[in-house]
């Protein structure tokens, strides 16, 4: 994935929780854009219950979703990987 989308995600005025979808299937979950970095080679993400990291390849991130009330899709937490 472009990593724009992300940077677009977090900056968006006002801020809307967000998910990363993974090639996977997996969903991490960005409460807050204190609690993601991006740079052109990799993104990592906080799971802000437990402080753990998931460091990924832009590549293996498949889409960048919201939902229309400002939670994350499906409700998901994300899991650390």
């Amino acid at each position: 994935m472009n990593v724009q989308a992300i940077r677009e995600a977090m900056q968006r005025q006002p801020f809307r929780p967000f998910s990363l979808r993974l090639a996977d299937g997996r969903e991490l979950h960005v409460p807050h854009p204190d609690f993601v970095a991006v740079s052109p080679r990799q993104v990592v993400v906080i799971n802000p219950q437990n402080e753990a990291l998931s460091i990924l390849e832009p590549l293996l991130i498949v889409s960048v979703e919201t939902r229309g009330d400002g939670q994350p899709t499906d409700g998901q937490q994300g899991a650390a990987g």
